[in-house]
């Protein structure tokens, strides 16, 4: 009986991998969005990324947020590093180093001058505990990097930083005037041309090697994605989250 559920879940996959094909000649990351739906749209039009270009979120949420993500960047850097040592030419490693050395600096200096600006130490955000969600994303890179497969991890970079180039590119029409720096720069890490030449390099390897793709290869990448559009979905919900332990410690310092 398992054996025929097994079955009939993977040939109900593969029913909808041929639709989709069958209605228009999408690449690999192009399908991967499509078949995200609704928890596509639901990440790059969240509230959060509304009221951050409008400086209308609240102190307590966008602490509550960057604290959380904050603990994303080593697990980040070591799927990123990871993918690189797993790419197959020099080429393809070079546009990755730089983009790491840059989430490494600029954007670990970034959360550190915010955070320290909305009155939480380095100590102070050290105390806060990690959300639930946060750590299913974190091991979710972990598991992508530690997989030793490049389908792995460059579906679970593509999500993380393609969901976020949309919508920053997205909130640049409704940007307010005069943004604290702890807005505006998270907008302006997450669009501009530099930022689409990273979000096109990663996809572009992607569906390169989508095109070397099994059925069942495919449905594994489909499984990875939606976990990971689910994932940042549930980020953004988390920062208006006002209780639990994790959150209690934000609103008492603010």
């Amino acid at each position: 009986a398992m054996v025929a559920s097994w079955s009939c879940a993977m040939l109900a996959l593969a029913a909808i991998f041929a639709a989709s094909a069958a209605s228009a000649d999408l690449t690999l990351t192009e399908w991967l969005r499509e078949e995200a739906g609704d928890n596509w749209q639901a990440v790059v039009d969240h509230r959060f990324t509304n009221e951050l270009a409008d400086g209308t979120i609240s102190n307590e949420t966008l602490t509550r947020y960057l604290i959380q993500d904050h603990r994303f960047l080593d697990d980040f850097s070591v799927l990123l590093a990871s993918m690189l040592s797993k790419t197959p030419t020099l080429a393809d490693r070079k546009p990755g180093a730089a983009f790491l050395a840059l989430i490494l600096g600029e954007e670990n200096t970034y959360f550190e001058r915010s955070l320290l600006a909305l009155g939480f130490s380095p100590e102070r955000e050290s105390a806060v505990p990690t959300a639930p969600v946060t750590g299913e994303f974190k091991a979710l890179m972990r598991r992508a990097a530690n997989s030793g497969e490049l389908l792995d991890m460059l579906v679970v970079l593509v999500v993380a930083e393609w969901s976020y180039e949309t919508w920053g590119e997205r909130v640049l029409a409704r940007r307010a005037e005069h943004l604290p720096f702890w807005c505006a720069e998270w907008i302006d890490l997450h669009s501009g041309p530099y930022f689409q030449s990273v979000v096109a390099y990663l996809r572009e390897m992607l569906d390169r090697l989508g095109k070397t793709l099994d059925m069942d290869a495919r449905v594994h990448a489909r499984q990875l994605f939606l976990e990971g559009v689910r994932l940042e979905r549930s980020f953004f919900d988390n920062a208006y989250k006002h209780d639990g332990e994790e959150n209690s410690h934000i609103k008492s310092e603010l």
